[in-house]
């Protein structure tokens, strides 16, 4: 096409283009993340808040398969956790766990479809991300993380035990990468101790001389770990027995418990151990918290349940159970004419309701039994 400028002469132009078509934004999406680096890919999806993890998996294989890869794991290990998860088990179904997310507050019900049907498994103790199982009979252990459903079941114990044991579990470096170990002890000073690296159980000696037996363990009592160092409470005499899981060192502290102590249980929390308890004299019933004071090995009070929440218990038959113990508890309240669920932040000093847990899609209320306390860890594998 020719057309005259002023000067007379002629121009060039252009032949008409089509306007350029308007992409849809399911297009437009697409071509963005197609070119997305996939190291960000994986530094984004690592930081999100953890309870999408059961949402994202959905979305496409890509993002599905993106959890299994090495370089994945590298990035979540790179987050710090902060905040543990609870896994209960429920009176209405031992064999369907429900787990809590104290930052949204809220409960979630996987499937643990790996876990046996015809046994009865309770979760024990827990390390980052994997929870520790051991069937009703003492007998079989398994360990799986909840968030993956990853599952594993240890091989059978050199020492055939038919009483009941003391569990404990601790990392091997700050992640499940550099494998886990596990111990448990009865209280004749028979225990073992299973390494994941090795998958086998050993053990490593006998009970020193020092420590007296029978050890009289505080079944109720979770063990807590610390730099690689698991506590057991005892009853009779009164202390704390520790296990290094690195050196094999055992020992025992003798301490006397505060008086009108019922249900008690250790905690922990940044480094420091902790105790937990009913403190019940006459009608009046109160839930204190304790720490241990390294100088004098004595229990000191540092603070209880706000008075308004503890005159709900005036007169009544209150037991507890204390479903996680690491750095924020979450304590079980039951009598026969209450049940109530509260966490405890033991650095923030904070007390907080737990909201009921209902049956998926129903509103059956269900009774929390057991429990423990786990870095929900996308990537850990037992």
């Amino acid at each position: 096409m020719m057309a005259a400028g002023k000067s007379g002469s002629f121009k060039m132009m252009e032949p008409c283009k089509p306007p350029p078509t308007k992409r849809s934004r399911k297009e437009r999406t697409r071509h963005i993340w197609k070119d997305f680096p996939e190291d960000l890919y994986e530094a984004v999806i690592a930081r999100l808040p953890i309870a999408t993890y059961f949402r994202f998996r959905t979305v496409c294989r890509k993002w599905n398969s993106l959890l299994d890869t090495e370089s994945f794991s590298q990035h979540c290990a790179e987050v710090p956790q902060t905040t543990p998860w609870f896994y209960t088990i429920t009176h209405e179904n031992v064999n369907s766990g429900a787990m809590y997310d104290p930052s949204l507050k809220k409960w979630h019900h996987p499937t643990l479809s790996s876990l046996p049907t015809k046994l009865i498994v309770l979760p024990v103790a827990s390390a980052g991300g994997l929870v520790c199982f051991l069937d009703i009979g003492n007998r079989n252990f398994y360990v799986c993380n909840p968030l993956n459903q990853s599952f594993k079941e240890l091989p059978a114990r050199s020492v055939k035990v038919w009483s009941r044991i003391a569990v404990g579990m601790t990392l091997n470096r700050s992640s499940t990468s550099g494998g886990y170990k596990i111990l448990w002890v009865v209280c004749d000073g028979k225990y073992e101790v299973y390494d994941s690296v090795t998958n086998s159980w050993t053990r490593p000696g006998i009970m020193p001389s020092g420590v007296k037996l029978p050890l009289s363990l505080n079944f109720r009592s979770q063990a807590v770990s610390i730099d690689g160092t698991l506590y057991f409470m005892r009853s009779d005499p009164e202390g704390i027995v520790s296990y290094d899981m690195a050196t094999g060192f055992l020992e025992a502290v003798y301490n006397s418990h505060p008086l009108h102590l019922t249900d008690h249980t250790l905690a922990e929390c940044e480094g420091r151990i902790m105790l937990v308890g009913l403190l019940s004299k006459n009608a009046a019933t109160c839930v204190c918290i304790w720490e241990l004071q390294k100088m004098t090995l004595l229990w000191k009070e540092v603070d209880r349940m706000p008075n308004i929440w503890c005159l709900d218990f005036y007169g009544k038959h209150v037991r507890m159970t204390c479903l996680g113990n690491k750095g924020l508890l979450m304590l079980s309240l039951r009598s026969r004419q209450m049940n109530r669920l509260v966490t405890y932040n033991v650095s923030s000093r904070e007390w907080l309701k737990v909201p009921v847990c209902v049956v998926p899609h129903g509103r059956k209320r269900q009774w929390i039994a057991c429990g423990t306390a786990f870095y929900p860890t996308p990537t850990a594998v037992p």
